[in-house]
């Protein structure tokens, strides 16, 4: 990817991860730059949640490495890795009731000491965080009252809170309608353009193509191919990886991809 003076938020060096016998990608090797947006690209089963878990360090690397800010995973202090990077995971539990803004103040538990308690900071962040997803009227509703969409919008709310230097989207457009899906993306485009890493998974070609500084397709057997998103997004290459014809049609500046 791009070169940039600034150490790399995410370092990945021949990894190679698998799902029981299966191999979902092998020697894979990339950087994520202050400024890139890395989209993951692959049909279902592919194993893109898998690989965005071991990016995030919550799977064993057991060939290869992974690097967040220059150092693995073990060799941060307990804790700190979550002040560099943050999750969205693909499912929202909520185990206890709690209302939209005690929830959003979660993201700021990194940078709290064992026994301290949110302040002013802490909740204006929250609060603007809430606003970014026009949540801002919601701060005092309870969580069950939501719907899913309302529920994703708040869990990437509380994303923002969290303020890392490397964003791991697994789905954000999950439950979403249009106007917010555009509305998510832009902002993580405007994170990235102010120094952040952002790595998503997404279904949607198109958006992917719309977004992408760089795009991650993985065909589902081990094999992927990695670069920047005008040069892996082809129609020969999505059909492979997709298995089913695609055709590219171009549109002023942009190019959609169709099934035929």
């Amino acid at each position: 990817m791009k070169m940039d003076a600034r150490p790399p938020v995410l370092a990945v060096d021949r990894l190679s991860v698998e799902v029981g016998r299966r191999d979902v990608c092998r020697a894979l090797d990339f950087t994520v730059q202050p400024g890139d947006t890395l989209v993951i690209l692959g049909r279902n089963g592919a194993g893109k949640t898998t690989l965005l878990h071991t990016l995030a360090g919550l799977r064993d690397v057991l060939r290869g490495a992974v690097l967040l800010s220059g150092q693995p995973y073990a060799a941060w202090p307990r804790g700190h890795e979550a002040c560099l990077r943050g999750l969205l995971a693909q499912s929202q539990p909520d185990f206890f009731s709690a209302t939209v803004l005690e929830t959003a103040l979660v993201g700021r538990h990194p940078y709290l000491g064992r026994w301290d308690w949110e302040g002013p900071e802490d909740e204006a962040i929250a609060l603007a965080a809430l606003a970014t997803m026009g949540l801002e009227s919601f701060a005092e509703r309870q969580v069950p009252t939501l719907s899913g969409g309302e529920r994703q919008r708040l869990a990437i709310a509380a994303l923002l809170v969290q303020q890392p230097r490397l964003y791991l989207l697994d789905e954000p457009l999950a439950h979403l309608d249009l106007h917010h899906e555009i509305t998510v993306l832009d902002h993580f485009r405007d994170l990235a353009a102010r120094g952040a890493g952002v790595v998503m998974v997404l279904h949607d070609i198109n958006l992917a193509a719309r977004y992408a500084s760089h795009v991650l397709l993985l065909d589902g057997e081990g094999g992927h191919v990695i670069g920047p998103a005008a040069e892996v997004l082809t129609a020969e290459r999505l059909s492979a990886a997709f298995g089913h014809p695609l055709r590219a049609v171009v549109d002023g500046n942009s190019t959609l991809f169709v099934p035929v």
